[in-house]
């Protein structure tokens, strides 16, 4: 009886074991097969604006990412110049980003920032390598 149960019981401590010694990776980007779209926007936000402006793309941003085709939308601010806003978003396909600009949210962020910025450089590039520590 004992031996008919140690097989069982070993096969299960081993996946228990291999389950919390072997690192999760779920939320690593599988193997892509072309490269990845980039939206990358440099923002110049009009004096006395940056908070008011920074509220409203920190809440398009975290809308962003749950969209189907976002795989990344970050937000940064020059350290030498906290009125310079730059945003790095990556999607799967230009189609992703087309989706996201027709979402409400997105609308909504562009109604209300329009006057708040002074100054807009977008540029669309195309992935040739993503480096990334697992976080």
């Amino acid at each position: 009886m004992l031996k008919s149960l140690a097989f069982p019981t070993a096969a299960i401590a081993l996946a228990a074991t291999a389950w919390l010694v072997l690192p999760l990776r779920s939320h690593e980007a599988a193997a892509q097969s072309g490269p990845l779209y980039i939206n990358a926007v440099n923002l110049d936000i009009a004096p006395g604006q940056v908070d008011k402006f920074l509220a409203l793309l920190k809440e398009n941003g975290a809308a962003a990412v749950k969209e189907p085709g976002c795989r990344e939308f970050n937000i940064t601010v020059a350290q030498n110049d906290p009125n310079h806003v730059f945003i790095f978003e990556v999607y799967d396909n230009a189609a992703a980003l087309e989706a996201h600009r027709a979402t409400d949210h997105f609308k909504k962020y562009a109604a209300a920032t329009k006057d708040l910025v002074a100054k807009r450089d977008v540029r669309a590039l195309s992935s040739v390598a993503m480096n990334r520590k697992a976080m």
